[in-house]
């Protein structure tokens, strides 16, 4: 659509205005060499033209130059280890018992990692009834001047921090 200053300044006619419609009302010829579009083979455009730059999407070529001559440094080996004297087979065979095992939840986590832990604190006296640390409890002003250390989850604003000390 175009702007109607723009109409005024410019007066193009309906030959002129390059448009591509695939609309079912709109069928009929097309001329699509107006708009390159480029498949596998090649359109008639490309064979007139092969000193074009082709596409390779991110392909690098043995080279230096497009045209220069292949270097071998930048050919890629495929390197492929010897795996005679390996005990592991690239296959699991159809006599081993099939596994089945139920989602990995938080519980068997917390099992896995914490639960050894958290019973010798407890048997040693480390730990109350609510499983908490007394050694690791903060008195009261160290847990203050955490809290209103920068990344605490409950940091306040400078403002407010002033107007609880004056109230104290």
């Amino acid at each position: 659509m175009m702007n109607s200053s723009l109409k005024r300044a410019v007066s193009l006619t309906w030959s002129q205005v390059r448009r591509v419609s695939t609309t079912a009302p709109c069928l009929g010829k097309r001329n699509f060499r107006k708009f390159p579009v480029h498949n596998i083979r090649g359109t008639f455009d490309d064979r007139r033209r092969k000193d074009r730059v082709i596409e390779t999407y991110g392909v690098r070529e043995p080279s230096m130059s497009y045209r220069g001559p292949p270097i071998p440094e930048m050919v890629p080996e495929l390197v492929v280890p010897d795996l005679t004297d390996c005990k592991l087979r690239p296959y699991v065979s159809y006599r081993a018992p099939e596994v089945t095992q139920g989602p990995f939840t938080a519980r068997d986590l917390f099992d896995a990692v914490y639960s050894d832990a958290v019973a010798k604190d407890f048997q040693e006296g480390q730990a109350d009834k609510s499983i908490r640390h007394l050694d690791a409890q903060p008195s009261a002003d160290e847990a203050r001047l955490r809290a209103r250390q920068t990344g605490s989850d409950i940091f306040q604003p400078l403002w407010q921090v002033r107007y609880m000390e004056e109230q104290e």
